[in-house]
C-alpha cells in the first residue's frame, strides 16, 4: 500500500474533496466487507454492520489526528459494529440462518481449492468469538493487517493477541480435521452424523472430533496438512457481490440528523451533491450511495488485494477462461435431442486407464437451497440447483446399518441440460478395499454385514460423481432398503480434472477417474432423470426422461 498516496487522499476526505472521499471508500470498503462477512459468516446482518461501519468512519473522518493511524481506525470501528451487533441480539435472532455463507462466497469468488478450500470451510465450525479474531487474522496473514492493527481493533495487548489467536488456530485445525473427515466415507462416521442436520455447532464439533481422535480411517490423513497461515499467504480479499448498494448519505436519517449525529457541513455537501464517480469496479453515484458493478462471473483477483485509486477497465478475455459455449443449431436444421448417450452400464476401467481429456464447460456459478454442501441422510432430503457450473455428488453406503436393495436417488424437475460428465474418487463403489474395517469387503458391502444391491441395468457408482447442470434441477434423496448417504455440492472443473487424474500410488488410490463428457450435447445424462416433478421422486423410471 502507497501510505503516502492514502495519506493525501485522507487529508484531502477531510478537507471535504469528494472524489477523495469516493476513492477512500472503494478503497476501503472491501476490506470492511471481509472483515465483517467473515466474522458474521455471511449473516443478513452482514450488509447493516458494513454500512454502520461505514456511515461511522466518513461522519468522524473529521476527528481522526493521524492519517497514518486510519486502516486500525477503521477496523477498530468495525469490531465495534460487530460486538455491538452481537449484543443486541435477541435469543430468537441467534437461531437465523445465514443469508449468504462466506465460507461458500469464500470458496466460488476465489476459485479456491484443495486444503485453502478446507481451510474456508473449516470457519463454519468456530464459535462466533472466534470467527471474529479469525476475520482479522486471516487478513493479517494475507499482508492486509498487521499484528498491532489486530491488537487494537480486539483491544487487547500484542502478547494477549498471540495466545488468543494461538488457540482460535488450535481450534481451526480440528476443525480442518472435521470437514476432511466428512468427506470421506468413513462407515461408523456416517452412523454417528444420522441424527445430525448438517448445521455446524459447538456440540457436534466436539462429537466429531472426539471420533477423529479415535477413529483410524478420519485420523488417517492422506496428503501432508499445510498450516493454515502457510495456505491463507497471498489470498485475495473477498470481491464485493454485484449489486451490493452502501448509502452513505444519510442512512435512511434527516439531513438534520446526519448533522446532528457529528457529519461536518463539508462532508455533507459533498455526500449530498449530485455527481457520479467510477472507482474500482464501483460506482458512487448522487446521494452518496455506493453500488458494486462487477458482473457476477468476472474473475477472482488472484493476489492479495490493497486499496488502489485506479479505475479498472475490462480486459481481453484471459487465456485460461472457459470456453464460449457452443453456437445454437441453424433454425432451419432440426437439432437432435441432448444426451442422447444415456443409461448406458459400463464396466469397470482398468486400474491403470488414465482417464480421457475432460472439456471444459462454461462455468458462471450454482446456487444451492442446501447451501455450500448438502447432507442427504433420510429419504426426502433434497436439494435444488440453479445456474452454470458442476456439481460433485459424493456416495456413502452403510449396508452395516441395514443391507438390501438400494433405491437410487433421482434427478426432477430439470430446466435446461443435465449431464452426466465424469467419475472419480479414487474407486468405484464395488472395488475391493484394502484392509476394509468392520467386515467390509467393497464399498458395497461385504458377507459379513451384507451387501448394498443396485435395481437392474442400473449403472454402478464410484465414490465421487460428477454433473454438469446448465439450467435448473433438484435432486431427491430415496433412501429405502439399504441404508446410504450423500453429499452433495457445487464444484469445478479443476477440482473434476484433479480428482479423476489420480491414480494408484497416489495417496491411495485404487484407480484412476472415467471421464464420461463428450463436450457435446451427445454426453450421458444421469439415470433416474425426468423434466417432470413427482410426488414422490423414488417412482421416477430408471430410463432418463429429458
Amino acid at each position: 500500500m502507497d501510505s503516502q498516496h492514502w495519506r493525501a487522499v485522507i487529508t484531502a476526505a477531510q478537507s471535504g474533496d469528494r472524489q477523495a472521499l469516493d476513492e477512500l471508500v472503494a478503497g476501503w470498503l472491501p476490506l470492511v466487507y471481509n472483515i465483517v462477512g467473515r466474522a458474521l459468516n455471511g449473516h443478513a446482518d452482514v450488509d447493516d454492520v458494513v454500512q454502520e461501519t461505514m456511515l461511522r468512519a466518513v461522519g468522524n473522518l473529521g476527528s481522526l489526528r493521524d492519517p497514518d493511524s486510519f486502516r486500525s481506525w477503521l477496523v477498530a470501528i468495525a469490531m465495534r459494529q460487530i460486538r455491538d451487533r452481537a449484543r443486541r441480539r435477541t435469543a430468537d435472532r441467534l437461531q437465523e440462518a445465514p443469508a449468504a455463507d462466506f465460507a461458500e462466497l469464500t470458496v466460488l469468488r476465489l476459485q479456491l481449492e484443495g486444503q485453502r478450500r478446507e481451510v474456508a470451510e473449516a470457519v463454519r465450525w468456530l464459535d462466533d468469538e472466534d470467527r471474529q479474531l479469525l476475520s482479522l487474522w486471516w487478513l493479517e496473514v494475507a499482508g492486509e493487517l498487521t499484528r498491532r492493527e489486530l491488537a487494537d481493533a480486539v483491544g487487547i495487548t500484542r502478547q494477549h493477541a498471540a495466545v488468543r489467536v494461538q488457540r482460535m488456530k488450535e481450534r481451526l485445525e480440528t476443525s480442518r480435521g472435521i470437514v476432511r473427515a466428512l468427506d470421506g466415507a468413513c462407515p461408523d462416521l456416517r452412523e454417528l452424523t444420522g441424527r445430525w442436520d448438517g448445521r455446524p455447532d459447538s456440540v457436534w464439533r466436539k462429537r466429531l472430533a472426539r471420533h477423529i481422535r479415535g477413529c483410524g480411517y478420519c485420523g488417517d490423513t492422506r496428503e501432508s496438512v499445510v498450516p493454515a497461515e502457510r495456505l491463507l499467504v497471498g489470498i485475495a480479499l473477498v470481491p464485493l457481490p454485484a449489486g451490493f448498494t452502501l448509502s452513505l448519505a444519510f442512512g435512511g436519517k434527516t439531513a438534520a440528523a446526519a448533522t446532528s449525529a457529528g457529519w461536518s457541513a463539508k462532508l455533507l455537501g459533498a455526500l449530498t451533491k449530485p455527481a457520479v464517480a467510477m472507482t474500482a469496479g464501483a460506482t458512487i453515484v448522487a446521494g452518496g450511495a455506493y453500488v458494486v458493478t462487477q458482473p457476477p462471473d468476472a474473475p477472482p483477483p488472484r493476489a492479495a488485494v490493497t486499496p488502489t485509486a485506479t479505475a479498472t477497465t475490462p480486459g481481453p478475455p484471459s487465456p485460461s477462461a472457459p470456453p464460449s459455449p457452443e453456437p445454437s443449431p441453424s433454425p432451419s436444421k432440426k437439432a437432435d435431442l441432448y444426451g442422447t448417450v444415456v443409461d448406458a452400464v459400463d464396466r469397470a476401467p482398468d486400474p491403470d486407464a488414465r482417464p480421457a481429456a475432460l472439456p471444459r464447460r462454461p462455468e458462471s456459478g450454482l446456487t444451492s437451497t442446501g447451501g455450500p454442501k448438502t447432507v442427504m441422510q433420510h429419504r426426502g432430503d433434497s436439494v435444488t440447483f440453479t445456474g452454470q457450473g458442476y456439481v460433485l455428488v459424493r456416495w456413502q453406503i452403510s449396508p452395516k446399518s441395514r443391507p438390501g436393495a438400494l433405491v437410487m436417488p433421482s434427478w426432477t424437475g430439470l430446466k435446461g441440460k443435465l449431464f452426466h460428465v465424469a467419475s472419480g474418487g479414487w474407486r468405484r463403489m464395488d472395488d475391493p478395499l484394502p484392509g476394509a474395517p468392520n467386515g467390509y469387503a467393497t464399498g458395497m458391502g461385504g458377507p459379513d454385514i451384507g451387501w448394498a444391491v443396485l435395481p437392474p441395468g442400473t449403472q454402478q457408482m464410484w465414490q465421487n460423481e460428477y454433473f454438469y447442470l446448465d439450467g435448473t434441477v433438484t435432486l431427491t434423496q430415496n433412501e429405502r432398503g439399504c441404508d446410504y448417504g450423500l453429499t452433495v455440492f457445487p464444484s469445478s472443473w479443476a477440482a473434476v480434472d484433479k480428482d479423476i487424474n489420480e491414480g494408484p500410488g497416489q495417496g491411495g488410490a485404487l484407480r484412476y477417474g472415467l471421464v464420461r463428457d463428450t463436450g457435446t450435447d451427445s454426453a450421458p445424462v444421469p439415470q433416474y432423470v425426468t423434466r417432470e416433478a413427482p410426488a414422490d421422486p423414488a417412482t421416477v423410471p430408471q430410463r432418463s426422461r429429458v
